[in-house]
């Protein structure tokens, strides 16, 4: 079974239980984003971008634990979270694009997606901007008594700035119901995380807010998703806070045409002999779910769709200069009664 793509953000969501769903929907992210670099290139994709191939395991991993009335709040590097969460590659591709189609009718952009019904809070362009938002949508399920948890996703640059020491301590101090997930891809930006931070597992961090913290595989789905499952279940039971650190890696450059020139030699091999797409598909041909001949073919289906999406989406209506001043102010209506 494959994920067609006029399926709902909550039916994609929920076909996320199946493991072959997991590897159709990984497959999904990788191929969409070597294309948005494409479109990129080509100049149909206005602004900046920046994509994330190399890290699905974490993006199904966090849809598989969270629930889609938690409060997902994660960067610009959020296509791999979008789609993980539910939403449509027509959505996430006409936002992209600038099409009236997109999640937020094209105004947003790369880096601003967003849908409620999965729980997907607005993605932000600032390094860490998440972590405090994360934390106030929290401290509002808290008040409201609701049985909401909230999560932060952030890279590992993001740890050395101060809306995360404030973030973090602010929810230890009022045990809030959120999750922080940091995404250690080994760059920030384009300096490698060793060099700009003094400890090997930034997870020990949360040490000094008196948070429980763990270091997990992130190139694992399942290791990521028990991690943030864990998690959540303790700040659903009122014990506050974690700190969850996933070891992953980016396989393309930080953004736009970024050749990541600045990585020594070996080290993209390395990761690459453990992509977490080729991890997932082993895995479910060892467990007798799929054979390499249904999963050769699974791939060529979801390159199709992707290929499918693309064409009518550069075939829809772009958003105006006018699409900027709508939804701005309120408007009301008022009912005249005679008399």
């Amino acid at each position: 079974m494959t994920t067609a793509l006029d399926h709902t953000p909550l039916q994609r969501r929920a076909a996320l239980a199946d493991p072959v769903q997991q590897l159709d929907r990984m497959l999904e992210i990788r191929h969409f984003e070597d294309r948005i670099k494409e479109l990129f290139g080509q100049g149909l994709i206005h602004g900046t971008t920046h994509t994330c191939q190399g890290q699905e395991a974490v993006s199904i991993g966090l849809a598989l634990a969270a629930r889609t009335t938690d409060h997902v709040c994660c960067t610009y590097r959020g296509h791999g979270h979008a789609l993980a969460l539910g939403m449509t590659p027509h959505s996430v591709l006409g936002e992209i694009t600038g099409r009236v189609t997109g999640t937020i009718g094209g105004v947003g952009g790369s880096m601003h997606l967003s849908d409620r019904s999965v729980g997907l809070m607005p993605t932000s362009a600032i390094v860490g901007a998440g972590i405090p938002i994360a934390a106030g949508a929290a401290l509002t399920a808290q008040v409201l008594g609701q049985d909401h948890c909230a999560v932060a996703l952030f890279g590992d640059g993001a740890t050395n700035i101060g809306a995360f020491h404030e973030g973090l301590n602010l929810a230890a101090i009022w045990r809030l119901p959120v999750v922080f997930v940091c995404e250690n891809n080994v760059y920030g930006e384009y300096s490698r995380f060793d060099t700009t931070t003094p400890v090997e597992d930034l997870a020990v961090r949360a040490t000094s807010y008196g948070m429980p913290s763990e270091v997990v595989d992130g190139q694992v789905i399942g290791d990521v998703s028990a991690a943030i499952e864990r998690a959540l279940a303790r700040a659903r039971g009122g014990d506050g806070p974690t700190l969850i650190e996933c070891k992953t890696y980016r396989y393309s450059g930080h953004s736009r045409a970024d050749a990541a020139t600045y990585r020594p030699a070996g080290e993209l091999d390395t990761w690459l002999a453990r992509d977490p797409i080729v991890l997932h598909r082993r895995s479910l041909i060892e467990r007798g779910l799929l054979d390499d001949e249904a999963a050769d073919r699974l791939a060529a289906d979801v390159q199709a769709r992707i290929e499918s999406c693309i064409e009518e989406t550069m075939a829809s209506e772009p958003a105006t200069v006018a699409s900027m001043f709508r939804h701005v102010y309120a408007t009301t209506t008022t009912t005249t009664t005679g008399s």
